[in-house]
């Protein structure tokens, strides 16, 4: 209507005025036709994504389906018949084929298969191990580990080569183990370590040979020696620092000759060992609370060394109160088993004399015919009193047997060194006070840094097996010793000794002495266990020179020999026996002698030597020692015994205790001399206070000698007179009587 209205009144204006809004209209209608095709086109898009999108995951989860049914029949059409093995040449194809673990008839599948790959890497036999199919056959492909020639150690200079072979596992004809090759290598680290030495560094070499051999070399840098610098106790108020480092193994680094000290170095395992130690020495002086809180170690590295500190806490003193055995077993009088108890009533509480009255009464139980009887302690503390009550009460135990006693960590000394310390045997009923008492002996040989004796069930319930594990540690000494005395000068000593010789549990030493008047040698050699019994025998050469002095007028040379033999009556009381022959001879300066060739002597014709000659001005020997002279050398043959009575709390360092000795020795058994010879020698030690001892020394000596070939100047006693059997009085060392 608004056009044809345009048409009738505007004419040729209303023609311009359609065709502007035709094309007006056909511009909103194309942009319509636009934004609907642009909405198109985005629809299409999204649509063809979402198509591409599903047909790949239809197709992945196609190929998945498709590749475990293939694996699947692939695995299950498998059977160990089918498997080919390629690249073995030295382990066979049968012992490879022997992993892929199937019946007969029976298919392999993924699973078997895999426990097989991982099986196979586990034997370390091999680097590389593939498996694929081919043809309907399983094939497993496999490259050979290399086999190791030799195996070496460079730049080791503090630890032999055998020491450290001992410890790793790697071993020549051997396959190589990369990972057993890095355990090497920390395990002689850890060694290292253990001797002090905290900056050793190990790399591994292999050096490629034909023939898939290989040379495996360590290359150690040992780095310097880290030690103990200083040893502090924190919390010790009743004993000084110095008294408790005595009882330690640990020691401190010495500023001069710390290359002959090995205490010193530290050793984690020792400062642990040290703490039982502390706190032992505590509970055997009265001290049943005591107990070590804490022991560190701090890395100095201004000084090089280890700083190590004890915390203590001591605790009360206590006394013993009343003692008593009561006994659940009727047969067995405990009234006459109070004589084997070490604990005293009033005494200063030892936990130590407990263990060795447990053992007592044990013993002495069992050989009244109850070998199962089983001795427990208990102890009441009385706190007002500082006292601890002790009750030892005998019970019967289980019937047990020890069915095998096995002995680990000796790799030096041998197994019956260590089995004969025990006092019972495979097949013997188990009796716990005599394997700790076989422990407690094992400790005393001070061949190791560590023993623990373990049980566990044997093979019955009433089978125990014991386990003996011990940590070896050197046993060789190497002293140097130097001094002055008035009498023989200036003398230093040199000495090797070792008391587990090839690891047979025999001792051995050889001393040389020099000095300015005093020279010699020693040789001992002792068996502490001749022909499987506990009898002690050894041999001892040795010769010694000594030369004039102010105080002796004459040389002495004296070459000998002597044998030995002892054992225990009891845990205090031994015996010794001994003999003795030697060869002395003595010589004199010329001008000590010289009246003899004066023409006025009788022997030459004349009349007398006369005070006022000559030769008597310069000096001259007495009779005595010229009649020895003149009759050349002299054998003794002396036998002697004696008897040991020891109850001392340590031999070393002892607090608490009777020492007594008796020794006689009788001279005549041939040879040229005749005496007998009686000594006494006690010593008693109190601790009056803590750190304070008290000893109380007591000796005597009583002789006789007989008529003898020669004077006799050979027959030295203690306190330092020389007898003379022509005189049978003493003379002194210038001849002269007194």
């Amino acid at each position: 209507m608004a056009v044809r209205a345009c048409v009738a009144e505007w004419g040729k204006a209303c023609k311009n005025m359609v065709l502007g809004a035709v094309r007006n209209n056909a511009d909103r209608l194309g942009t319509r036709v636009e934004k609907g095709a642009l909405r198109m086109v985005s629809w299409v898009r999204l649509l063809r994504g979402l198509g591409v999108v599903g047909a790949v995951l239809a197709g992945m989860f196609l190929f998945a389906a498709i590749g475990t049914i293939a694996t699947a029949t692939y695995a299950h059409a498998q059977s160990a018949g089918s498997i080919v093995v390629e690249g073995n040449r030295r382990v066979e194809a049968s012992t490879i084929r022997s992993y892929f673990q199937t019946n007969a008839g029976e298919r392999l599948d993924s699973y078997k298969i895999d426990q097989a790959l991982k099986a196979l890497y586990a034997t370390g036999l091999f680097q590389d191990v593939r498996i694929n199919q081919s043809g309907g056959r399983l094939i497993v492909t496999v490259i050979e580990s290399p086999v190791i020639n030799r195996v070496a150690f460079e730049g080791n200079k503090k630890l032999k080569d055998d020491q450290l072979n001992n410890e790793v596992q790697s071993k020549p004809r051997g396959t190589l183990s990369r990972p057993l090759v890095q355990a090497d290598v920390q395990r002689i680290v850890e060694i290292y370590r253990r001797n002090g030495r905290f900056d050793a560094r190990v790399e591994p070499k292999i050096i490629e040979l034909p023939n898939n051999r290989v040379d495996l070399v360590f290359e150690i840098k040992e780095g310097d020696k880290t030690g103990v610098r200083k040893i502090i106790f924190v919390g010790n108020n009743n004993y000084g620092d110095q008294r408790l480092k005595d009882e330690i193994k640990t020691a401190e680094t010495l500023p001069i000759l710390s290359f002959l000290q090995s205490a010193d170095i530290y050793d984690p395992d020792r400062i642990e060992a040290d703490r039982d130690l502390i706190r032992r020495f505590y509970l055997k002086h009265g001290f049943a609370d005591a107990r070590v809180v804490s022991a560190t170690s701090l890395f100095d590295p201004e000084k090089n060394g280890f700083i190590v500190t004890f915390t203590v806490d001591e605790g009360e003193r206590y006394r013993f109160g009343k003692v008593e055995i009561q006994s659940n077993v009727p047969a067995v009088d405990t009234a006459s088993l109070y004589i084997r108890l070490r604990a005293a009533v009033g005494a200063v509480y030892n936990a130590e004399a407990v263990e060795k009255s447990v053992e007592n009464l044990a013993i002495e139980i069992a050989r009244r015919g109850y070998p199962f009887a089983v001795v427990r302690p208990r102890g009441d503390r009385d706190v007002p009193t500082h006292t601890i009550n002790v009750t030892f009460t005998v019970d019967d135990g289980p019937r047990i047997y020890i069915e095998r006693i096995n002995v680990r960590g000796n790799s030096r000394t041998r197994d019956y060194v260590i089995r004969r310390e025990f006092d019972v045997g495979e097949g013997d009923a188990y009796n716990r006070a005599l394997v700790d008492r076989a422990e407690r002996r094992l400790k005393n040989l001070n061949y190791f840094k560590t023993v623990k004796i373990t049980s566990e069930p044997g093979s019955a319930p009433d089978r125990v097996v014991l386990n003996v594990d011990v940590e070896e540690q050197p046993t060789g000494d190497f002293s140097i010793a130097g001094g002055y005395s008035t009498a023989d000068g200036w003398m230093a000593e040199l000495s090797i000794s070792e008391r587990n010789l090839l690891g047979q549990g025999q001792f051995a030493r050889f001393a040389v002495q020099y000095g300015q008047r005093v020279r010699g040698f020693e040789l001992s050699f002792a068996e502490p266990f001749f022909m499987g019994y506990r009898l002690g025998v050894g041999i001892d050469l040795y010769a010694k020179q000594t030369l004039a002095s102010q105080y002796i007028s004459y040389d002495t040379q004296t070459l000998g020999v002597g044998l030995r033999a002892g054992f225990a009556l009891s845990e205090e009381l031994s015996f010794l026996a001994r003999y003795n022959i030697y060869s002395q001879k003595i010589t004199l300066p010329y001008y000590l002698n010289d009246c003899q060739f004066s023409t006025a002597a009788p022997i030459n014709g004349g009349l007398g030597v006369l005070p006022t000659d000559a030769c008597y001005t310069n000096g001259e020997a007495s009779l005595a020692v010229r009649k020895e002279l003149a009759a050349g050398s002299v054998i003794g043959s002396v036998l002697g015994y004696t008897f040991v009575y020891n109850t001392l709390d340590n031999n070393k360092n002892p607090t608490a205790g009777l020492l007594a000795e008796f020794k006689q020795d009788f001279a005549g058994v041939g040879g040229d001399i005749n005496f007998i010879r009686s000594t006494v020698d006690t010593r008693s030690y109190y601790e009056m206070f803590s750190d304070v001892v008290a000893v109380l020394h007591l000796r005597a000596a009583t002789s006789w000698v007989g008529a003898t070939k020669t004077c006799a100047c050979s027959i030295t006693f203690r306190w330092g007179r020389t007898w003379c059997a022509a005189s049978r009085r003493p003379v002194s060392d210038r001849g002269i009587r007194p």
